[in-house]
């Protein structure tokens, strides 16, 4: 279980790291794909460009947190449970805030990262699973 849980958060982790790809314009991960491209809290105040370098760090920062849950729960440490609940919250917030408001393709807005993570906060905080011995 201890490696599976680790696995998943690092894998998590690095899908992030496809969303800083879309964000930064390296590749489109599906066609016609604009993410974060008219974000309802930064677009307008910002412009579609820097809300895009704000993406790809924000996705670069959610990445690191679940790549540093994932190792942390490999080498058996107790702050595990605190780095997935940090960097689940701010993945919720990253995908919330450069949403584009509306109700279409939510899966490529971060849709189903959003339902993970609500379901990671559940089990390490709510249910206080999974219980690893250290």
């Amino acid at each position: 279980m201890r490696i599976g849980m680790s696995v998943f958060l690092i894998l998590h982790g690095l899908v992030h790291l496809l969303y800083f790809g879309q964000s930064w314009r390296l590749f489109e991960l599906q066609p016609n794909m604009v993410w974060p491209d008219g974000s309802w809290a930064f677009s307008r105040l910002l412009g579609d460009e820097p809300t895009r370098l704000l993406a790809s760090i924000a996705c670069v920062l959610a990445a690191i947190g679940f790549v540093a849950s994932g190792i942390g729960i490999i080498a058996e440490q107790g702050w595990w449970r605190a780095a997935v609940a940090g960097a689940a919250t701010f993945s919720i917030l990253l995908y919330v805030l450069f949403w584009d408001g509306k109700r279409h393709d939510l899966d490529d807005q971060g849709g189903i990262a959003l339902l993970i993570n609500i379901a990671l906060l559940v089990a390490v905080l709510a249910l206080k699973w999974p219980d690893f011995d250290f």
